[in-house]
C-alpha cells in the first residue's frame, strides 16, 4: 500500500488583507508537510490572476502547489495560454474540473465536461502535469441519477486523470460505496476524500446546499442548538470531524484533502487530535 498522502486547499486572496492572511495561514500550516497545497479558480476566470500569483508564490516557498482549473467559458485557446504559464512556472500538478457557469453568461464555452478538459490537457502536455478530478460520494447535484454521475467520473479518470478528490461529506459509508462501485467499473485510481472543518453553522449549512453534501440531521441540530455559542460549535465540530477523519484512515484511504476556507485552527486541531 503506498504511503497516505495530506493537502490542504485554499482560496485566492481578493485584497491585500487576504493575501497576508493567507500567507499567516501557510505559516502555520507549512509545518505539517502536506504533499502539495491546491488554490481553487473562480467561474469564468474571474479569480484566474489571483490563482496564477497564489500558486507561483507558494511554488517558490517550497511547497507544491496545485492550481485548479476550471473549463466552463474557456476557449481552448484561453486553457492552453493558463497551461503555458503554470508550466513556465514549474507548476505540475492540476485539479480540472467543469466548473459553475457565471451569472449572466449564455455560452458553456468550447468545454462542456471536465473529461473534456483532461483530454485536451494530455493531449497538449503529455505528462507533464499530474492531473485530479473532483468526485462526489453523494453524487453530483446536476447528475440525472447515481449511474449517471459514476459513469461521468469514470469518464474522467480515463481521459487521463491520475487521481481524485470528492466534495466533502459527513456519511463514511457514502465515500465506501462509492470507492466500491468505481472499482467494479474499473477505476482504481487513488480517490481522497475531501474534508471540511465545521467551525459556523450557518456557513456549513449554505456552503451544502450549494454544492449537494449532506449534513446529517443529528449534526445540523446539534449545531443549530448552540445558536451563536462559537466554541461550543468550534468543539463538536471538531468532535464530529476527527471521528469522521479517523474512520476514513482506519480504513485505509490513500489520504486527507482539508478544505481549510484559509484558516490554520480547525485543521490544526485536527491534525493534531489524529496524531499525524
Amino acid at each position: 500500500m503506498q504511503d497516505r498522502y495530506f493537502s490542504f486547499e485554499f482560496f485566492p486572496p481578493k485584497t491585500a488583507e487576504g493575501t497576508e492572511k493567507l500567507r499567516n495561514t501557510r505559516a502555520q500550516l507549512a509545518p505539517l508537510k502536506p504533499k502539495y497545497i491546491s488554490v481553487t479558480f473562480g467561474a469564468g476566470g474571474t479569480t484566474q490572476q489571483g490563482t496564477l500569483d497564489a500558486v507561483l508564490e507558494i511554488q517558490r516557498e517550497g511547497i507544491e502547489a496545485a492550481p485548479h482549473l476550471s473549463c466552463v467559458g474557456s476557449s481552448r485557446e484561453s486553457i492552453r495560454a493558463i497551461l503555458q504559464q503554470y508550466r513556465d512556472g514549474g507548476i505540475r500538478h492540476i485539479v480540472a474540473l467543469r466548473g459553475d457557469m457565471p451569472s449572466g453568461m449564455g455560452e458553456i464555452g468550447e468545454f462542456r465536461y471536465a473529461n473534456e478538459l483532461v483530454e485536451f490537457i494530455r493531449a497538449e502536455t503529455g505528462d507533464w502535469f499530474n492531473i485530479e478530478v473532483a468526485a462526489y460520494p453523494e453524487y453530483h447535484p446536476q447528475a440525472k441519477s447515481p449511474r449517471h454521475d459514476l459513469d461521468n467520473f469514470v469518464r474522467k479518470v480515463r481521459a487521463g486523470a491520475d487521481s481524485a478528490i470528492t466534495q466533502y461529506f459527513y456519511n463514511a459509508d457514502a465515500y465506501f460505496r462509492f470507492v466500491d462501485d468505481v472499482r467494479a467499473l474499473g477505476v482504481e485510481v487513488p480517490i481522497v476524500p475531501g474534508i471540511m472543518p465545521i467551525t459556523n453553522y450557518s456557513q456549513l449549512m449554505r456552503f451544502s446546499e450549494m454544492c449537494g453534501a449532506e449534513v446529517p440531521r443529528w449534526v445540523a441540530k446539534r449545531l443549530e442548538s448552540f445558536g451563536d455559542d462559537r466554541e461550543s460549535i468550534r468543539a463538536f465540530g471538531l468532535d464530529v470531524v476527527t471521528a469522521l477523519c479517523e474512520r476514513l484512515l482506519a480504513a485505509g484511504v490513500p489520504g486527507l484533502h482539508f478544505y481549510t476556507l484559509n484558516a490554520a485552527g480547525a485543521t490544526k486541531a485536527i491534525w493534531q487530535r489524529l496524531k499525524l
